[in-house]
């Protein structure tokens, strides 16, 4: 391998398709780039919610080299402890703002689970809870959802929040940052030029008919890593 193609391996931006439904929809996200997979397990509204048992299957199917997230609304620490030790996956992407509280219980019993705390931006506030969540997680994913609407929305909501907020918070905090909501290959260069984040997250934008899409999905990578 040469040491530019070495170099872009490095410090490309990290993919994660999530709303996987089934272990062929797993293997083409794998097969087009995907570094991680996201799980949807139980949630009030959006797409892609599998049962658990499925997301057990895939997750134990999926190559070493690709983690998998499991998706959990859940809040209390012994819960999302729960969740996932019977999926088995990788890595926990909790997608409400749960009381911090709740994190060293998470830690304790899930030592070597990578956590993933979802930020949904709906304005400047999103920024002081770098402080509040930074110490206890690996990673943040901002998204686009309303976690305080009368039927919460989680994810999945096909809406570009305001960059301009992600990006500071991406220039901020110490941790890595996936950007999330309404990325498609229509705007994912702009999204990277504007943000610069760690990984990107997609579910709708390569999605039709409930469905992953390949073709979607192979323009978006295209555009994504510039081949």
């Amino acid at each position: 391998m040469n040491s530019r193609k070495f170099l872009t391996l490095m410090y490309r931006t990290r993919l994660k398709v999530c709303c996987i439904s089934s272990h062929e929809e797993a293997r083409i996200a794998i097969e087009w780039g995907a570094d991680a997979l996201g799980l949807v397990g139980e949630m009030p509204s959006g797409p892609g919610i599998i049962s658990d048992d499925l997301v057990r299957e895939i997750a134990a199917l999926v190559p070493h080299a690709v983690d998998t997230f499991l998706l959990t609304s859940r809040t209390s620490g012994d819960g999302i402890v729960d969740h996932v030790n019977y999926c088995g996956t990788t890595c926990v992407q909790i997608v409400q703002h749960i009381d911090p509280a709740e994190y060293p219980s998470i830690i304790a019993q899930l030592p070597i689970t990578r956590r993933i705390q979802v930020i949904h931006i709906e304005d400047d506030n999103a920024l002081d809870l770098i402080d509040l969540y930074e110490p206890y997680v690996h990673a943040f994913l901002l998204d686009s959802g309303k976690p305080n609407a009368l039927t919460p929305e989680l994810g999945g909501t096909g809406r570009v929040h305001d960059w301009a907020i992600s990006k500071k918070f991406i220039e901020t905090s110490s941790k890595p940052v996936f950007l999330a909501g309404g990325l498609n290959p229509a705007n994912i260069k702009e999204a990277i030029s504007t943000t610069a984040p760690f990984g990107v997250d997609l579910c709708s934008g390569v999605r039709k008919s409930d469905s992953l899409d390949i073709d979607l999905l192979k323009r978006f990578t295209k555009k994504l890593w510039n081949y």
